[in-house]
């Protein structure tokens, strides 16, 4: 069995199938060694400037790699210089094998490529992001999720593409309405007088209670920057402007999940029509009191189209997502299972059951923090840390536009896309440098290409956007692309992970070649290596025994059943019961059969053995025993071999170690390996 090339430690049993073994490995890349390394991770750490512990080759490999590697194996025990010595004999094993295998040209191997390119794609992703700037957004959610703010609200619409007329307008009137309010005018008459919101002339500007989520962004930032009583000044967003006021603040109310029973009132409805609404619906209301079924009733009598097949469930909601009569009925519901009194909103009346309440987090812990920032990342608020991003990259990435006319530019953009055939304009041409990065240029003919494929997959449908804004859109992309492709020289964590993966990988392919497979299939070299040293296998005392072990009591009760009767078709009576059941016959030593507990067993031939459960997966084992050997006895050849390729490997090991050691010379700095901390 293959041993961990840094612990030394068996960690897996070489059987027939270990070709098909070594393929399941590699398709699971995450951890194409957590099976085979119990300490891999530790071993590729980003190169620090610090004192050279020993050099490999000429190589050297410094003092911090060696702590970081060793203070992640060594429990919290205290160091010691054993410790550290014993430690770094298995280190220096393991670089040595790792220069052996890039000295083999491993790395170019079309497979461990193709694995490190699928593995670089599955987790660049998770790395393209400002940290920092995401840490802000989630911890900002998380301290705005604490209260709800009721809101008030002037709003005078923009209309799509407003001209510079058509916005001085909106911008004056939004301004008027702001001086009178100035003046200490009500609001709510201030927003009757002047805002083009069609609900106004119900709510008088009164919106109901938000929180975050409920706004866009840019204003959910307005709201939340006022105190209770004040009112915003007039602030623009694309449709419009906006005037808020706080009109107060509660503890958040959470989210909620609920089931309605609607019964709509069109707009424009009769006051008869209203009442016979009323009464109708205070007769199914009296019938869920007598305890009839909400969800039957649902079905048969609410006009929500959405809801009434669902037993008149509707999804999980929090403020500010529907009506605000609806909602401030709904959250005072003060026990699941409560149902309201019919409440009229402008749909009609609804009869509102509680299912489920859930209260905004009060604690930032890691669930928390984690479940907030999967909704900052859906959430187009998640464009502030993007931006970031690209501001960052256009810093470190050494982002450097050309010389050139803007101008030029655009006037060869447009001609190209008429289609005049000109190869280049003034003093452009396809090769011109637009601007480069620190390992790429890009050029103007990569520009006119994207705008092209943009057209052609948009039916020239540009969405309006000028050259310049295309441009930009184009640069931002080529930023992103080139930071995601150089993503190792920018980000060390990913660097690691990704060296990490591709020296697994090699030192997985170099020791299947040089030790698992030789060892496995060099039958002379096993059995001369067991001749010289059969007296280390022995078997304990031991017994010949069927080893059963089944999915649960009762299979096993009717396994043993039929056994007492007919042990020797045993292997008819596991094939009858499928999976349900499992068997391993052999010589096994007393210690390996299965018993409860600490029990003692006095095996004797014929006897089953108790029933011993097994809590990781609830199965039950018992044993059948067929012959006892209590006396220690010399194991042969192939009752050993599983143990012989262990040691076999390991001599293997050692041998290859000691060529590279010749081969690719050590020498350690004795001052700084005297000096690792205590």
């Amino acid at each position: 069995m293959p041993l961990n090339p840094i612990t030394r430690r068996p960690v897996r049993k070489i059987v027939p199938a270990a070709v098909q073994f070594r393929l399941s490995i590699l398709l699971s890349r995450m951890f194409v060694l957590s099976s085979l390394l119990l300490a891999l991770s530790f071993l590729f750490v980003a190169p620090v400037a610090a004192q050279t512990l020993f050099t490999c080759d000429g190589s050297p490999v410094g003092k911090e790699d060696f702590l970081k590697a060793y203070n992640k194996n060594n429990n919290n025990a205290r160091a010691t210089q054993a410790s550290y010595k014993d430690y770094l004999e298995l280190y220096i094993r393991y670089k040595l094998k790792v220069k052996a295998a890039y000295a083999m040209h491993l790395d170019t191997l079309p497979g461990q490529i193709t694995e490190l390119q699928n593995f670089r794609s599955q987790v660049t992703e998770t790395y393209m992001n400002d940290e920092a700037s995401m840490n802000r957004l989630v911890n900002e959610v998380f301290t705005r999720g604490q209260k709800d703010i009721r809101l008030a609200h002037i709003f005078i619409a923009l209309p799509p593409h407003a001209s510079p007329r058509d916005t001085a307008r909106a911008y004056e009137k939004a301004m008027e309405a702001y001086g009178v309010l100035k003046k200490r005018k009500g609001f709510g008459e201030t927003a009757l007088a002047y805002s083009e919101d069609p609900s106004v002339k119900v709510n008088r500007g009164d919106i109901g209670y938000i929180t975050v989520f409920t706004l866009p962004y840019e204003l959910e930032n307005e709201a939340y920057a006022l105190v209770p009583g004040q009112y915003s000044k007039p602030f623009r967003s694309r449709s419009g402007y906006h005037i808020f006021k706080d009109l107060g603040e509660r503890r958040s109310v959470g989210r909620m999940r609920a089931a309605q029973i609607l019964l709509s009132v069109p707009p424009g409805s009769s006051d008869a029509a209203r009442e016979t609404t009323l009464l109708r619906a205070d007769s199914i209301y009296n019938s869920l009191s007598k305890g009839a079924d909400f969800g039957q009733l649902a079905k048969s009598y609410s006009s929500d189209n959405l809801s009434y097949q669902s037993g008149g469930e509707i999804p999980e909601f929090g403020v500010g997502k529907y009506d605000s009569v609806f909602e401030t009925t709904a959250f005072s519901l003060a026990r699941d299972g409560e149902t309201s009194r019919p409440v009229l909103s402008s749909f009609g009346y609804h009869i509102i059951r509680r299912l489920g309440r859930k209260p905004f987090p009060r604690e930032f812990g890691k669930e928390t923090a984690a479940q907030l920032k999967q909704q900052v990342q859906a959430d187009p608020r998640a464009e502030v840390s993007r931006q970031a991003l690209l501001a960052r990259i256009y810093k470190q990435a050494g982002f450097t536009p050309s010389l050139y006319s803007v101008t030029d530019l655009w006037a060869f953009t447009d001609s190209v896309a008429l289609n005049r055939g000109l190869a280049s304009f003034h003093n452009l041409e396809y090769n011109t440098v637009l601007f480069s990065f620190t390992k790429r240029q890009y050029h103007v003919k990569e520009w006119l290409d994207y705008l092209q494929a943009l057209r052609s997959s948009r039916g020239n449908n540009l969405g309006g956007k000028t050259d310049p804004e295309l441009f930009e859109q184009y640069t931002n992309m080529v930023a992103l692309d080139y930071y995601r492709n150089h993503l190792e020289d920018f980000n060390k964590e990913f660097a690691f992970q990704l060296s990490e993966f591709k020296e697994g990988n090699l030192l997985f392919e170099i020791m299947q070649r040089k030790v698992w497979d030789k060892a496995s299939t060099d039958n002379t070299g096993l059995r001369n290596y067991y001749d010289a040293h059969k007296d280390k296998y022995w078997w304990d005392a031991s017994a010949d025994a069927v080893l059963f072990t089944c999915n649960n009591e009762k299979t096993a009760a009717g396994l043993k059943d039929h056994l007492s009767g007919d042990a020797a078709n045993w292997k008819k009576w596991v094939d009858s019961a499928g999976s349900a059941v499992q068997a391993d016959s052999g010589r096994f030593e007393l210690a390996q059969i299965p018993s409860p507990g600490k029990a003692k067993i006095d095996f004797t031939p014929g006897m089953f053995t108790p029933f011993t459960g097994n809590p990781a997966d609830n199965t039950i084992s018992f044993a059948y025993i067929l012959t006892i050997y209590k006396d220690r006895s010399l194991r042969n050849y192939r009752d050993a071999r599983g143990f012989v390729i262990n040691d076999y490997q390991v001599y293997l090991e050692d041998q290859w170690v000691a060529e590279l050691k010749k081969q690719y010379p050590v020498k350690v700095d004795e001052a700084v390996f005297a000096a690792l901390p205590k």
